[in-house]
């Protein structure tokens, strides 16, 4: 190979390597999201700081900085239209944050649940993206919601876990140190079309403790209203309902071949994202069966919207965007039946489940009281 040649060839070994390693461990591309001097020839990096940002950032706060390469791209975890959102790719989209109001209860038009309970409030100030103005710190925990961004949950100098999530003792954003390992999971490419039952993260080990690294055992340890395992085993009845149910029109007849139902996720040690494979003996539930981790159209960050009792109410009263419904046939119930459809033949017909089984305790989903009968 001649000089010339040799040149180019390592010219393209460095672009390639540094796209790959631009969040990479100990090998970040720096001037990426830092500047040396906080300005470039003498001029501001940033209209909205003239002295600069803290940590030399080139976009104000950590989530900003995020954004710049995340909102629309890498990602689309910013989409501008709350009701246009980029496909979902197991996280959730942070646009459901400026909606004006997510209630799709009953009452919704009336007593309207707004957008910073859509999922968790990285504030930025580039992007219009508020501080939590309800919460203090996270429910369930001590970690403050002033402290929340991007950087509170992924490491922006890389690691070699999932997502670049944090660790067990690790310092995040805010000072906070964490107690529990990072998750085990494989998820979809940040450029791939959206999630299906084919097509979807897997969730492997670990994320109900990870999600505790902020919120405890929220909804398993006396600390809402709402009590739900958040790491067990389905055990038989519930794995069992989980692989036949396929949707109101056809309740018991499924298969584990084709039961896997991204809206309604599966820990299990075992799980492939490429697999539709229902519950097996070991499936757990656990706090991303139900949640989101970035934001939702629906209340608390839900997969599904918990205050409908039928998903094609799903947007009609609050004119939000309305998830998708994963089954065929307007009269599909809530996604709670994908596990408890044979606990709800006999009762709750017409409601939606919260109804009867959750409180109004800090960070529930709002109660819609039953209309009386007669």
């Amino acid at each position: 190979m001649n000089r010339g040649c040799f040149s180019v060839a390592v010219l393209i070994l460095l672009v390639s390597t540094s796209r790959a390693q631009f969040h990479s461990v100990g090998v970040a591309n720096c001037d990426g999201c830092h500047s040396m001097h906080a300005s470039e020839d003498g001029a501001s990096l940033d209209p909205l700081a003239p002295i600069g940002w803290a940590y030399l950032l080139k976009f104000g706060n950590a989530t900003d900085t995020c954004l710049e390469c995340h909102a629309t791209d890498h990602g689309s975890i910013l989409a501008p239209d709350p009701l246009l959102p980029p496909p979902e790719l197991g996280a959730g989209n942070f646009t459901f944050l400026f909606e004006d109001n997510l209630n799709d209860a009953r009452d919704g038009a009336t007593n309207p649940i707004g957008g910073n309970h859509a999922g968790h409030n990285v504030s930025s100030l580039r992007h219009g993206i508020p501080l939590e103005p309800l919460a203090l710190v996270a429910p369930g925990g001590s970690y403050a919601s002033s402290e929340l961004s991007c950087t509170s949950c992924h490491d922006p100098h890389g690691n070699e876990n999932y997502r670049h999530l944090y660790g067990a003792n690790e310092e995040v954003a805010g000072g906070y140190v964490f107690l529990y390992d990072a998750p085990v999971g494989d998820g979809l490419p940040l450029a791939g079309g959206s999630e299906s039952p084919s097509s979807h993260t897997a969730y492997r080990s670990g994320w109900s403790q990870w999600c505790a690294n902020c919120h405890g055992m929220y909804h398993d340890g006396g600390l809402a209203d709402f009590e739900h395992p958040v790491d067990e085993t389905l055990g038989s009845d519930h794995g069992e309902a989980y692989n036949q149910y396929a949707g109101g029109g056809n309740p018991t007849g499924g298969d584990f071949a084709t039961a896997y139902l991204p809206e309604v996720a599966l820990e299990d040690g075992a799980a492939s994202a490429a697999s539709s494979d229902g519950a097996t003996a070991v499936s757990r539930i656990s706090c991303m069966s139900c949640h989101r981790a970035h934001a939702s159209s629906g209340p608390s960050i839900g997969r599904w919207d918990f205050n409908v009792r039928y998903l094609n109410e799903d947007g009609a009263a609050s004119g939000s965007y309305p998830l998708p419904n994963p089954y065929p046939g307007p009269d599909q119930r809530q996604l709670c039946v994908k596990c408890h459809y044979p606990d709800v033949m006999s009762h709750g017909q017409g409601q939606a489940c919260i109804e009867c089984h959750a409180g109004s305790g800090p960070g529930d989903p709002p109660v819609v009281p039953p209309v009386p009968s007669g």
